[in-house]
């Protein structure tokens, strides 16, 4: 995954524990999210075509449209914007699985959606880095291009990863199984480790960085799981669905985007990664406020829609 670089030396965290360490870590992630996938995954699209399709435009068009229009009108400053923006482009987390098996919704269709927006990621989320770079970075000491010319670094960083990931999967399903919460667990603990001395070495600025973006935070994450859910439904999905997408679209994969604006090999800033590190944290309320609100409005929901759901489970 290569963007461009030309980024003033104070955002940067360059060190040998982000240099040797972070590029191991989201290789680790990521095939982690492999030994979760399987083919099948990527099949069941067919099973899910309309709802498959609204979270798609919504993730890849709308989110990133939304969250462009949120930095413009709150006058965010350029590394900042630009971490909003990787925020925004970044997939689905697993997180969002876990929260739609909690508030029942379409398990199936998220694990669906978080295959395919993660393979989509790897074209879509340079494109959107790059633009954003490109457009409120243009003020710093180097100018900034489209370069896509090292793309094949996102198959080595990324895909690579996880297709290893799904062979071991394929090969040894039950090692799979045993490996994936440890892998996470490993990875996670490890990229805490490297956002906690990163952070430290920003503390004097941590919590204007706060002040400057938990609003905007606040609302993206509001306006992503509201639309999650009202397109679906627009769109003439079940409650379940809808549920499934509110979660998928609402909860971006945070560890991703902070390991990507963290990297000396990416982005190489701290104020790139501080919109994630806090959404990450606000997310888990609003996600859980958002759980219980669905779920209260599920009854009513599917006595109108109950023959509806019947034939679509069939």
């Amino acid at each position: 995954m290569y963007f461009s670089s030309g980024l003033p030396e104070s955002v940067r965290v360059d060190s040998p524990l982000t240099t040797y360490l972070l590029p191991a870590v989201l290789a680790v992630i990521m095939f982690g999210l492999g030994l979760g996938l399987t083919v099948a995954d990527f099949r069941r699209i067919a099973a899910y075509p309309r709802a498959v399709a609204v979270a798609l435009v919504c993730q890849l068009v709308l989110l990133p449209a939304i969250c462009l229009g949120l930095v413009l009108a709150f006058d965010l400053s350029p590394a900042l914007a630009v971490g909003m923006m990787l925020l925004a482009a970044s997939p689905g987390g697993t997180m969002a699985n876990i929260f739609s098996h909690l508030f029942g919704g379409d398990v199936a269709l998220n694990v669906t959606l978080t295959a395919i927006n993660s393979v989509i990621a790897v074209v879509t989320l340079p494109i959107v880095v790059n633009l954003s770079l490109d457009h409120f970075m243009s003020g710093t000491d180097e100018a900034l291009g489209l370069r896509f010319d090292k793309t094949l670094q996102v198959f080595l960083v990324v895909l690579v990863p996880v297709g290893a990931g799904m062979l071991v999967r394929r090969r040894r399903p039950d090692f799979a199984e045993r490996a994936t919460g440890a892998v996470k667990v490993t990875a996670v603990a490890a990229l805490v480790g490297i956002i906690i001395a990163a952070l430290a070495a920003e503390r004097n600025n941590v919590l204007d960085y706060l002040a400057d973006v938990g609003l905007v935070v606040s609302l993206f994450a509001a306006i992503s799981l509201t639309v999650g859910y009202g397109a679906t439904r627009l769109a003439r999905g079940d409650h379940r669905q809808s549920v499934a997408t509110c979660f998928e679209i609402g909860m971006h994969n945070t560890t991703l985007s902070m390991a990507i604006a963290l990297s000396p090999s990416l982005l190489d800033s701290t104020r790139m990664a501080i919109p994630s590190a806090v959404y990450a944290v606000l997310m888990f309320v609003m996600a859980l406020t958002a759980g219980f609100l669905l779920r209260r409005m599920a009854p009513d929901l599917r006595g109108n829609a109950s023959g509806r759901q019947v034939t679509e489970r069939r």
